[in-house]
Protein backbone atom coordinates (compact mmCIF):
# COMPACT_ATOMS: atom_id res chain seq x y z
CA UNK A 1 0.00 0.00 0.00
CA UNK A 2 1.46 3.36 -0.94
CA UNK A 3 1.57 6.42 1.30
CA UNK A 4 -0.06 9.04 -0.92
CA UNK A 5 -3.62 8.71 0.45
CA UNK A 6 -4.30 9.89 3.99
CA UNK A 7 -7.04 7.26 4.39
CA UNK A 8 -4.36 4.52 4.22
CA UNK A 9 -2.36 6.01 7.12
CA UNK A 10 -3.41 5.54 10.76
CA UNK A 11 -1.59 6.08 14.04
CA UNK A 12 0.05 2.88 15.21
CA UNK A 13 0.75 1.55 11.71
CA UNK A 14 4.20 0.32 10.75
CA UNK A 15 5.50 2.37 7.81
CA UNK A 16 8.64 3.21 5.87
CA UNK A 17 9.34 6.93 5.44
CA UNK A 18 11.80 9.04 3.49
CA UNK A 19 13.22 11.85 5.62
CA UNK A 20 14.03 15.26 4.07
CA UNK A 21 17.79 14.72 4.21
CA UNK A 22 17.42 11.28 2.55
CA UNK A 23 15.30 12.37 -0.43
CA UNK A 24 18.24 12.27 -2.87
CA UNK A 25 19.39 8.80 -1.83
CA UNK A 26 15.92 7.38 -1.18
CA UNK A 27 17.04 5.84 2.14
CA UNK A 28 14.02 4.51 4.03
CA UNK A 29 13.45 4.73 7.78
CA UNK A 30 11.03 2.28 9.35
CA UNK A 31 8.87 2.97 12.37
CA UNK A 32 5.43 3.35 13.92
CA UNK A 33 3.24 6.38 13.10
CA UNK A 34 2.71 8.66 16.11
CA UNK A 35 1.18 11.72 14.33
CA UNK A 36 -0.11 12.50 10.85
CA UNK A 37 1.15 15.95 9.85
CA UNK A 38 -0.40 16.36 6.37
CA UNK A 39 -3.96 17.68 6.56
CA UNK A 40 -4.95 17.10 2.92
CA UNK A 41 -6.41 13.76 1.84
CA UNK A 42 -3.77 13.20 -0.89
CA UNK A 43 -0.15 14.20 -1.45
CA UNK A 44 1.78 13.02 -4.54
CA UNK A 45 5.10 12.61 -2.66
CA UNK A 46 3.54 10.90 0.35
CA UNK A 47 1.71 11.88 3.53
CA UNK A 48 4.02 13.51 6.08
CA UNK A 49 4.09 11.77 9.47
CA UNK A 50 6.00 11.80 12.75
CA UNK A 51 7.21 8.43 14.00
CA UNK A 52 7.23 7.38 17.66
CA UNK A 53 11.00 8.02 17.61
CA UNK A 54 10.37 11.67 16.65
CA UNK A 55 11.61 11.34 13.08
CA UNK A 56 9.55 13.18 10.45
CA UNK A 57 9.20 12.20 6.80
CA UNK A 58 6.87 11.25 3.98
CA UNK A 59 5.37 7.77 3.88
CA UNK A 60 6.88 5.67 1.10
CA UNK A 61 4.82 2.57 1.85
CA UNK A 62 2.75 0.96 4.59
CA UNK A 63 4.03 -2.37 5.87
Amino acid sequence: MDGTNRDNIKTGLSVAIVQKQDQRTGKLTEGIVADILTSSSFHPRGIKVRLETGEVGRVHHVK
